[in-house]
């Protein structure tokens, strides 16, 4: 490695709101030519999508764990591109990990889906499965082109972005080594270690409960009163990434959920038994756990508020979607032969002429495959559901990137499940029910689902890129070719899945997240309901958060996430504002603030690597000999679980403050 690169970390301005008339430059200058896209790069990029591809799909139907993917190809690259001593390696590896995370975003959008189909019974072919992931992928990047600019470069430093933060550290770490890499790598074991430990051989419990004590138990049951905290070293990593600002709202969310509502629903219809989706529930309200109420009523409201969040959000976006519309139609109406002023090569998008024919050609394509791929049954139907993909993966788009910009979690089966009830009701409305609807009903949510989930992994990728310096426009053009192979690879390990294990009966796959999607759209095709009730509290709650200024769509999205992943964020956010205001020197605050950023990503780092590897052994059930001292194996007491996990969390917070207010 070479010496200049030793140490090498990012611009002191990377994660701060820039003063008046300050830039950020990235590592790579705009008037440089980094080797990004090369043999090499599209090569290894393409197999890790490939790889990832297949590997999360099985794992996810399998054992219903789904990992994250970007972090773990991020990690692979910077390992190939130093042992082969490639030159220029941090481009090449951008580009690398751009296009391998084509793979998670692809698989997350099929799985919530597309398996439905066979758990209800019908048939899905190869082709529809393809197109389906394949169209709303290519729909994801085209609807988010125009919004790059505003969510990377103008909103710089307002979003923490922790995903994205946590890929950038280890890519710049692994090129430039030195004490960073060190710290970054220390960290990633430490946080690695601790999540294996605890989430695949259960030495301690991964979820601390009030219900721990009598006496929480008793609140638990009698007032539905609960609350959880997640000991994950990840999930400690990303609020503190995030930081106490954002924790402390989403949190905010979780509270109004979880101390008002549950508690509230309880005791005014604890006796009653309310079935608003048709979907059978016998049970009374205080009949049900805190959790279950929290699944079937409670978790609606926030899906309603993420998504008025997004509509208000939309609306105030206004001027950038109204400049981004007024860009493509100068392009158009330019004279041929005339051109514009070309942008430095580091905020250099595809043209925005190239994206709009992009748009329209993949919406013919959608239509085609809707009219004549056996997904609705006339042109009519065929030209609703384009109508519902357009709109609604337009809108969400945008909020998906919001989500993952706030708080690094895409909110993509809330906002699907919003999609399947609208199609639901508009399919039903034009003559296309039973067995067909839901069909039709499950293929377009895939499509929507798809789009969702790509435009939140391609605004982490252009974030990584912004803060590096790749140039956008090669990273647009490869994603097309990585969603292709993405939406190819899922489709057929879904098909052999099927036709190997199936999705229903003794043996079959978990497909949790798809058989929750075939539970809500069954009564709908079948004459059920829709949660209005509850979309509508949300919906007035994100209105009125927006009236006094709080971020609603953070706020929402604590109402959705469930409260465990939720309080690990405020604790992280705690740590990131104690280690960063203790010192009266700022220069030395700052120095402490980025320390612990290094180390945060390493928990993320860790915790996603051995994510990977936790599934495969949990697959592969070799985990077994170690169940003897296992504490939350069967026969073991749940409250000494979570007694022994409180002394570990302390150690990972301790480590984290102490390494980060340390001295160099």
């Amino acid at each position: 490695m070479k010496e200049e690169n030793k140490n090498l970390s990012l611009p002191e301005n990377a994660h701060r709101e820039l003063k008046p008339g300050e830039s950020y430059q990235p590592l790579l200058k705009a008037n440089e030519k980094p080797f990004e896209v090369t043999p090499y790069s599209v090569t290894l990029g393409l197999l890790m999508t490939i790889l990832f591809s297949a590997a999360a799909a099985y794992l996810g139907l399998k054992v219903g764990q789904v990992f994250e993917a970007a972090i773990p190809i991020a990690i692979i690259a910077v390992g190939l591109t130093g042992a082969l001593k490639k030159q220029g390696g941090l481009g090449q590896n951008v580009i690398i990990q751009s296009i391998g995370a084509c793979s998670g975003v692809v698989v997350a959008g099929a799985i919530f889906t597309l398996p439905a189909i066979y758990i209800l019974g019908l048939d899905v072919n190869f082709w529809q499965m393809f197109l389906s992931s394949m169209l709303g992928g290519f729909l994801g990047i085209l609807f988010l082109i125009p919004f790059r600019k505003y969510f990377v470069k103008e909103m710089h430093g307002k979003y923490p972005f922790p995903e994205a933060t946590a890929t950038t550290q280890v890519l710049v770490s692994g090129e430039g080594g030195g004490k960073s890499a060190r710290t970054l790598l220390a960290a990633g074991l430490i946080g690695g270690l601790y999540d294996f430990v605890v989430a695949t051989l259960g030495a301690w419990a991964e979820t601390l409960s009030t219900t721990v004590m009598h006496w929480g138990q008793v609140v638990a049951d009698k007032a539905k009163l609960v609350l959880k905290l997640n000991t994950g070293a990840a999930v400690l990593g990303l609020g503190y990434i995030v930081g106490l600002k954002y924790a402390f709202i989403i949190c905010c969310g979780s509270f109004l959920v979880w101390l008002v509502i549950i508690p509230l629903m309880n005791l005014i219809w604890g006796g009653s038994v309310i079935d608003l989706m048709g979907t059978g529930i016998a049970q009374t309200i205080s009949e049900m756990s805190p959790e279950q109420i929290f699944k079937e009523y409670a978790r609606h409201i926030g899906i309603g508020g993420i998504a008025t969040a997004g509509i208000i959000g939309i609306i105030k976006s206004a001027g950038v979607i109204k400049s981004a519309v007024g860009l493509a139609a100068s392009e158009f109406k330019r004279k041929p032969g005339a051109s514009a002023e070309k942008p430095e090569r580091t905020q250099e998008d595809l043209p925005m002429k190239t994206v709009v024919w992009g748009i329209a050609l993949t919406l013919l394509a959608v239509f085609a495959f809707f009219a004549f791929g056996g997904v609705v049954n006339n042109i009519w139907q065929a030209i609703i559901g384009l109508v519902i993909i357009a709109v609604i993966a337009f809108l969400f788009t945008t909020v998906a990137a919001n989500a993952i910009a706030i708080v690094g979690t895409n909110p993509v089966s809330g906002m699907t499940i919003m999609t399947l009830i609208i199609t639901a009701l508009v399919l039903v409305a034009v003559g296309l029910k039973g067995n067909a609807g839901m069909v039709a009903a499950m293929v377009i949510g895939g499509v929507v689902c798809t789009a969702l989930s790509t435009a939140g992994g391609l605004i982490t990728d252009f974030k990584i890129g912004y803060w590096i310096g790749t140039t956008p426009k090669k990273q647009e053009a490869w994603k097309f070719v990585g969603i292709a192979v993405a939406a190819a690879t899922v489709g057929g390990v879904m098909l052999i899945l099927n036709k190997t294990y199936g999705f229903t009966g003794d043996g079959a796959l978990v497909a949790p997240q798809a058989n929750a999607m075939a539970a809500v759209i069954q009564p709908m095709m079948n004459g059920g309901s829709a949660p209005w009730l509850l979309y509508g509290i949300g919906a007035a709650i994100a209105i009125l958060l927006t009236v006094f200024k709080v971020p609603a769509l953070a706020f929402c999205l604590g109402m959705f996430i469930p409260i465990d992943l939720n309080l690990p964020l405020l604790l992280g956010g705690a740590i990131s504002w104690f280690v960063s205001t203790r010192s009266k020197d700022k220069a030395v605050n700052t120095a402490r603030q980025e320390k612990g950023t290094l180390i945060a990503s390493g928990f993320i780092a860790g915790g996603a690597l051995m994510g990977v590897v936790s599934a495969i052994l949990k697959f592969a059930g070799v985990d077994w000999f170690l169940t003897g001292w296992n504490t939350v194996a069967a026969g073991h007491a749940a409250s000494g679980a979570e007694a022994i996990a409180i002394l570990p969390l302390i150690a990972i917070c301790a480590y984290m403050i102490c390494s980060s207010l340390k001295k160099e």
